[in-house]
């Protein structure tokens, strides 16, 4: 058997209708495949009509067991909307036994060995048939059951950027835009940076990690982003510093895919945290977005609810300061392939998170 890890050269071929997501993207495949995962495609007319076809990742998790990801899909793209429509709803639960059924298959004949348990992050939002057809299936039977654990943040603040600066500004609550002005005035500039930039980035980052306890990648995964190659449909990075006098305070990566501009992953610095770097940040991410022609900016994971008592209340309060849509997704849910050894897994995750290491995750995995 081979090891889990590579990528498979249909990720590449793929001739269907393009992802809608960036997680669904060939260049989130490539990253991804340098860092343990092996990668295949599986076509999206075997899961329902008009869907594009579906990125599938794949890692071994325990001596002879592997575990399959499918990250935000299945999910066709619609403009009109930051969340994805289709399958309909009455047909999800089904779409995504077809998807398990079919990436099983798929794994099984690349791997030489097919995966104990599909897991699915759902992109569409709660509400009505989707969230009713999947929590009535059989917890026993072969349906989606909820993970024990989350991959990628099921909720999030999304900004409508068809208006204009002073709406947008207007959209937000005072202390957001007290803390952007308060920023200008102080001297906060922000940059755009490019790749050489990495470095000091991840030295921020690793005193973000260790200041609120997240758990981060090492330097060379995020660095990698930045040297994948540039295609016209691939997505394109955007890395912002904030700097006052000679100190960088500061910085964001932002990635752009398909009229959507998403907040990936943000560091800051112990220092002058009082210059409210991390508004002046955001405010220029949107702003920039918007001017390229961007419709929507993902914020990219908040807490479910508005709970001080919540250990990340704050980044609540900060996100959905600047407004916009408050989105709940139906998250992460698996269909086990292997009874015994999916189960097992199941229950392992349950008392120790083998899948995300640390306390907290933060930005996309």
């Amino acid at each position: 058997m081979s090891p889990a890890g590579g990528r498979a050269g249909s990720v590449r071929d793929r001739k269907a209708s393009p992802p809608w997501h960036v997680l669904q993207t060939p260049f989130w495949g490539e990253h991804k495949a340098a860092f343990g995962w092996h990668v295949s495609s599986i076509a999206g007319g075997e899961v329902g009509q008009g869907l594009p076809d579906l990125l599938v990742l794949t890692r071994r998790v325990a001596p002879r067991l592997l575990l399959s990801y499918v990250p935000y899909a299945p999910a066709i793209a619609d403009e009109r909307a930051p969340w994805s429509p289709g399958p309909a709803p009455e047909d999800l639960a089904q779409a995504i036994g077809r998807a398990a059924a079919a990436a099983a298959r798929e794994v099984a004949r690349e791997l030489g060995r097919s995966p104990v348990l599909v897991r699915f992050d759902l992109p569409q939002a709660w509400g009505g048939g989707a969230s009713t057809s999947l929590l009535s299936e059989s917890t026993s039977g072969p349906g989606a059951r909820r993970a024990p654990v989350a991959v990628q943040p099921p909720d999030t603040v999304v900004i409508d950027l068809r208006a204009d600066a002073d709406e947008l500004l207007a959209a937000m609550h005072r202390k957001n835009r007290y803390n952007i002005r308060l920023a200008e005035r102080k001297g906060v500039e922000v940059e755009r940076a490019d790749a050489s930039s990495v470095d000091l980035w991840y030295e921020l980052y690793r005193q973000t990690a260790k200041r609120d306890r997240i758990a981060i990648h090492s330097r060379a995964y995020y660095a990698r982003l930045f040297e994948l190659p540039a295609t016209d449909d691939a997505p394109s990075l955007r890395l912002y510093l904030a700097r006052h006098g000679p100190d960088v305070l500061a910085g964001i990566i932002v990635v752009r895919y398909r009229g959507a501009a998403t907040y990936l992953y943000g560091a800051s610095s112990n220092e002058k945290r009082n210059l409210m770097p991390n508004y002046a940040l955001q405010w220029r991410a949107m702003l920039d977005a918007r001017a390229d022609g961007c419709r929507w900016y993902d914020l990219f994971g908040v807490p479910p609810t508005d709970d001080p008592s919540h250990p990340m209340h704050g980044l609540y309060r900060f996100k959905h300061g600047f407004g916009g849509i408050l989105l709940k997704r139906l998250g992460c849910w698996d269909v086990v392939q292997r009874g015994v050894g999916g189960r097992l897994f199941r229950l392992a995750e349950r008392g120790r998170d083998v899948y995300v290491h640390g306390m907290r995750s933060h930005g996309a995995r």
